[in-house]
């Protein structure tokens, strides 16, 4: 017997009429207004591979794009022209001109300003825009963020909040002192297919909720990595991938030459951006200017073994400790975030923090040209429903999430299991959602016929769904953590109104950066950690790396 999960039937109905009069599907699911009066003026700083994901998930009707910043000349290009690499990363990253209906970069330009150094957007976009959306490297996030506040601007920066606990902090005292909105993107607070899942929970239907289990598998290897991808030739003559973009070239020109009148205009695109991606070979001479640094690493003998550029640590800052925080930041922080929403729901809707980490990394798949892991694996105590330490029976009421994430083999994909003493709810790549109730073999599903599938990559395109009415989309969360974000600038500009702000909010925010960063301490350093409440605070100068919030620090 297959049920559907649905508490609204938002998919049947009701949500079709939504959609068919171009209205959000997220203001219908989550009570906010279907559109602004006035669309929030906004510049982005930083248009790489998620700016431009966030590009892609504005709607015109709550955000008007005014300036961008980004030192990269490929992410300037993408962010005006999309990524045309294929089909799905078109969907993913449309580009500014899809986005508004801009018919040329020209045209765009005349309403969209342009800039290197995101300082130079803050300071020149003053009286002209009143927020920034933040997906710059990492280590970018608190000076950013905190700038950007200090001249006026509410902020959304992607995840994860900031490098250290103690830039969150410093980043949330800003915001409150400043009274800023200030988003984390964890998509997944916006997410409906995850909304549903939280519903099923508080309904009982999987019981008591006492394990959970999530990964995120990746097939990348040396040579194929995503987080590494190929430089210009100039850049670093001597990388395995320099020569990757000429050849790519190359054979986009031919095809091009040959291409059927129908895809002259998409081997132009193709071109085009191989072109712009070719043009980051300025950067050898600027990168270091930015704050990007050079790194030897030499073996106990003294004998070099590897050396990286400037413009290697920007073009792949996930790679190092200095501009990144690995797996646990990039990929965990999302589903552990997940994993706490289902904690929350199965007490009620009361956020819980985690009691106790154990975790381990390795990095057997890559060498020296890396800082992060290959593979990380945790587990996290949580309390459940009745938990009391002071009750040595109670006390042993926990709900325990198992993680890891993997490269070199991407079996399983990624996704989260919740398990219940009456049922399992399966979340697998956001695309299907099943409720299999224990002992009775009845089967809760949201598919075809039942509720949404959602299809999607890492950083992925909105998807179709299917429901009781025509194809719709809905997307994994961006573009309803954008417009929400946008409702709460207009409806509550000084923050005054405490029932008005970001779903993931500072403190929602602080606590996924605690987890994610605290698991990286504790599978480097080889040991338990026991949390401790007063990291998740705000307002206390305890963190776990013994770093007081310092907002004088950042300009």
């Amino acid at each position: 017997m297959t049920l559907d999960l649905s508490r609204r039937d938002f998919l049947k109905g009701g949500a079709t009429a939504v959609l068919v009069s171009g209205g959000s599907l997220g203001a219908f699911y989550f009570g906010y207004e279907a559109s602004l009066e006035k669309p929030v003026r906004v510049g982005i700083l930083g248009t790489g591979d998620e700016g431009s994901v966030l590009i892609g998930a504005i709607n015109p009707e709550y955000l008007q794009v005014c300036a961008i910043a980004d030192i990269r000349p490929y992410s300037i290009h993408r962010a005006f022209h999309g990524d045309w690499y294929s089909e799905a990363a078109l969907k993913a990253r449309p580009g500014l001109l899809a986005v508004y209906g801009w018919k040329t970069e020209e045209e765009a330009r005349r309403h969209v300003r342009v800039y290197g150094d995101y300082r130079e957007l803050l300071e020149g976009e003053k009286g002209r825009i009143e927020a920034v959306i933040i997906a710059l490297p990492l280590h970018l996030h608190a000076p950013a963020a905190i700038a950007a506040m200090k001249r006026g601007y509410h902020v959304l920066t992607e995840k994860l909040m900031a490098h250290t606990v103690g830039q969150c902090k410093a980043m949330a005292r800003v915001a409150q002192q400043l009274r800023k909105h200030l988003a984390t993107g964890h998509q997944r607070h916006y997410n409906i297919l995850y909304a549903e899942a939280v519903d099923a929970i508080r309904r009982g239907l999987l019981g008591e909720i006492h394990y959970i289990r999530g990964q995120w598998h990746r097939g990348n290897l040396p040579g194929n990595d995503s987080w590494q991808p190929p430089m210009p030739e100039e850049v670093k003559p001597d990388d395995p991938l320099a020569k990757r973009l000429r050849r790519q070239l190359a054979d986009y020109r031919q095809r091009l030459k040959t291409a059927p009148a129908k895809e002259v205009e998409l081997w132009r695109k193709r071109v085009a951006q191989v072109e712009a991606q070719l043009a980051d070979a300025v950067l050898k001479d600027t990168a270091e200017k930015f704050g990007y640094e050079h790194r030897e690493i030499r073996g106990p003998d003294g004998k070099l073994l590897w050396k990286r550029p400037a413009a290697e640590e920007l073009i792949r800052w996930r790679l190092w400790d200095r501009t990144s925080a690995g797996l646990m930041a990039e990929l965990g922080s999302h589903q552990l975030d997940a994993a706490s929403i289902f904690i929350a729901a199965a007490h009620g809707g009361v956020k819980q923090y985690p009691l106790r980490v154990v975790a381990a990394a390795s990095r057997p798949i890559f060498g020296p040209d890396r800082d992060v892991e290959s593979h990380v694996a945790c587990v996290i105590d949580f309390p459940a429903p009745g938990y009391d330490p002071q009750d040595p029976i109670a006390n042993q009421r926990r709900i325990s999430v198992q993680y890891a994430s993997i490269n070199g083999n991407g079996f399983g994909g990624y996704g989260e299991v919740v398990f219940g003493t009456k049922g399992t709810l399966i979340l697998e790549r956001e695309q299907v959602k099943h409720l299999l109730v224990e002992g009775g073999g009845m089967t809760v599903a949201a598919g075809p016929a039942a509720g949404p599938v959602l299809d999607t990559q890492a950083s992925g395109p909105q998807q179709m769904a299917v429901g009781g009415g025509p194809m719709m989309e809905v997307s994994r969360g961006y573009r309803e953590e954008l417009e929400h974000w946008a409702w709460c600038i207009r409806r509550n500009p000084t923050v005054k109104d405490p029932e008005i702000q970001p779903r993931c909010h500072p403190k929602v925010a602080l606590a996924d950066a605690v987890i994610a960063l605290v698991t990286n301490m504790a599978a480097r350093q080889g040991r338990p950690i026991t949390f401790q409440k007063e990291w998740f605070d705000p307002d206390s100068d305890e963190t776990p790396e013994g770093e007081k919030p310092d907002p004088s620090v950042f300009a």
